[in-house]
């Protein structure tokens, strides 16, 4: 009797996925599996050829669509997604519906992240070091089966057209599933809370679920495009006499005949310029920054991936950031959208949907600002129906406080005050209200708040614009002390952290901090989170940091990707924590809500619902808004609003 399949299969289709991502790649009419990799009940991997001629046996089929047999697979939302396509062409007698019931999976890259390995079968296997790996020449079979050919007479190669390079396909089909087995086997003494697969299985459903799109704005908005850079380097070539004013290297040097001399061209050196240039010069830089910007792009991420329902699909990765746990964008990626600062959204909408350019033109001096500002409003509802956005307010902020007992910034959080404002009120000593008292004051408030709150000095106001939003240099340092004997508790809170830490690594013994929990079992410092959820840190070390004190380091992926250590200490820890604490707060949130409404989409702390026009809006927030059993006592407050389609 099947109980469990582990899987993988090697697939082909006409659709770049990296650009359409699995659901449009599946869609294509020339989909097909190629190679189906599978063990039963951890036994044996058989590789089946589909490509050759062979069928997968009946039962295996059955347990594919049966919810009570486990299925498993490394990123096991490829295998679901491709399964379901492939099931309702050949095998509609077992599988009619529109994808198969997440219910049953499970995906070993989840499981490797939950236990803080880093994302990737290649680099996973390299982090365990396992004996057989994932085979190194993969790519290069996959572009010579599963993508169109280069060769003019065929389409796809075939295996009879390589039979040996078929042979080692086979093995490297086989190859992974081996090394998922490998992964399960080694991880077995570190499970997934159940509590997680029911956030991943609603991860999921969302995924599937997609979100739709308005292809005539998206089709208008990147017609404009087209027509706005062609005006915009046509005016620059006029203005600068250059050949392509596009070229960094020719544009430095239109500046230095105009005695500017730069070393960078980036979106902010540019905009710094500005000001302090000819009108001539200024004039030439802003169309320069225009020409350049690239959010834009967005609209055509939406026409490669908007499948045949006009919805985008798969555009969350669940534990997309290992140890915190939090998702990541996918394809359109939702979470850098650019926000809406028009006075008059609509209209602009309606220009841009209508195909004016030459009335938009008219009456903004930028048409590449208004597309970029539009970006949001080609996500639409289903016809007859709204969005309900609702959105965490300053939940990062309402956490940290908790966590640290820090009464002043709770009791403004009970009393819905501004924080920034009673920041800066701390800070400074005076009472600062927002437009009006002192509230000039309140920016330092703000500025502090975001930078300062997890360890940062005068580096992290810098990194958060802080002299630009109008914090003079030497304010900088004064405003990292003040902020912090503001905060007494939350900076004991670091090194009470930062303690507990170091003692669980050296002693070997649970410590705790308030609600936290840590402990050191078979070479991993855990933190157990107060909703039961842990973050893992692998091969823990005390070492000499580069000023000659003491930092904890561990096995991570640093700024580059690369596996090796990474090191810490007791603020970054409480960052971690803390957005870790965050992001269990948003999926009992999103649980809750899937009760009652469709989500369709989640940005860093909101909620997308698509409902019926009757579904009122408070009632959502309430949901949202609901305190925890794992957190009692959080001041937490969800705001939202209704709209006819996506804004910010």
């Amino acid at each position: 009797m099947i109980q469990h399949l582990s899987i993988d299969l090697e697939t082909r289709s006409s659709a770049d996925i990296s650009k359409s991502g699995v659901y449009r790649y599946a869609e294509s009419e020339d989909f097909d599996i190629l190679l189906f990799g599978v063990s039963l009940n951890h036994g044996p991997v058989r590789v089946y050829d589909l490509a050759g001629g062979e069928t997968v046996p009946m039962e295996i089929l059955q347990a594919l669509v049966n919810p009570a047999v486990e299925k498993s697979a490394y990123n096991a939302g490829f295998e679901r997604v491709c399964l379901s396509r492939w099931l309702r062409r050949h095998h509609p007698e077992i599988f009619s519906g529109e994808y198969l019931d997440p219910a049953g999976w499970k995906c070993t890259l989840v499981w490797g992240a939950y236990n803080g390995l880093p994302i990737g079968l290649e680099k996973i296997g390299a982090a365990l070091k396992f004996s057989e790996q994932k085979l190194k020449e993969g790519k290069a079979l996959i572009r010579y089966f599963c993508c169109p050919s280069q060769t003019k007479d065929r389409k796809w190669n075939r295996p009879q057209d390589a039979p040996e390079k078929w042979k080692l396909f086979k093995e490297y089909n086989r190859r992974d599933v081996e090394v998922e087995l490998a992964i399960q086997d080694r991880l077995s003494k570190y499970p997934v809370p159940e509590k997680v697969w029911a956030e991943y299985r609603l991860d999921q459903r969302i995924n599937d679920r997609g979100i739709r799109i308005d292809r005539e704005l998206v089709r208008q908005a990147l017609r404009m495009d087209e027509i706005s850079r062609n005006d915009l380097t046509a005016e620059l070539i006029k203005l600068t006499g250059l050949e392509n004013p596009n070229s960094v290297a020719q544009l430095k040097q239109y500046l230095a005949d105009h005695g500017i001399h730069v070393e960078s061209l980036g979106k902010k050196e540019a905009a710094d310029l500005i000001p302090n240039v000819p009108e001539d010069v200024a004039r030439v830089l802003t169309l320069r920054l225009q020409v350049a910007k690239s959010s834009v792009k967005k609209y055509l991420a939406m026409e490669n991936t908007v499948c045949a329902d006009c919805r985008c699909h798969g555009l969350f990765q669940f534990y997309g950031a290992s140890r915190t746990g939090r998702w990541a964008g996918r394809l359109i990626q939702l979470q850098n959208l650019p926000q809406n600062h028009l006075p008059d959204l609509e209209q602009a909408r309606e220009l841009v949907k209508a195909g004016d350019y030459e009335m938009l033109k008219l009456l903004y001096p930028s048409v590449p600002q208004v597309l970029s500002e539009l970006i949001r409003t080609a996500f639409i509802p289903e016809d007859g129906q709204k969005f309900i956005v609702a959105d965490y307010s300053a939940v990062e902020a309402r956490a940290l406080s908790y966590l640290a007992d820090e009464k002043w910034r709770i009791d403004v959080f009970h009393n819905g005050r501004d924080i920034y404002c009673e920041s800066a009120s701390r800070m400074f000593r005076v009472p600062v209200v927002k437009g009006g008292e002192n509230g000039h004051l309140r920016q330092r408030g703000k500025v502090a708040e975001l930078a300062l709150g997890y360890g940062g000095s005068v580096g992290a106001l810098k990194a958060m614009d802080a002299v630009r939003m109008g914090v003079p240099e030497e304010e900088l340092k004064p405003l990292v002390d003040m902020w912090r004997e503001a905060n007494p508790n939350i900076v004991q809170y670091w090194w009470a952290v930062d303690k507990a830490v170091k003692d669980a690594i050296l002693l070997r013994l649970p410590q705790k901090v308030g609600k936290l929990q840590f402990d050191f079992r078979r070479n991993v410092l855990f933190i157990t989170l107060p909703s039961g959820r842990r973050m893992a840190y692998i091969q823990p070390r005390i070492e000499e940091n580069q000023f000659g004190g003491e930092s904890v380091t561990y096995m991570g992926l640093d700024a580059q990707k690369h596996w090796t250590r990474v090191e810490s200490y007791g603020p970054k820890f409480v960052e971690n924590i803390t957005q870790a604490i965050c992001r269990d707060l948003l999926a009992d949130a999103m649980i809750r809500l899937d009760d009652r409404y469709r989500i369709v989409a989640h940005v860093h702390d909101e909620v997308i619902l698509e409902v019926s026009r009757e579904t009122e809006l408070q009632e959502a927030c309430e949901i949202m808004g609901r305190t925890p059993d794992w957190l009692p006592g959080i001041e937490l407050r969800a705001d939202g609003f209704a709209a006819e389609f996506y804004k910010k």
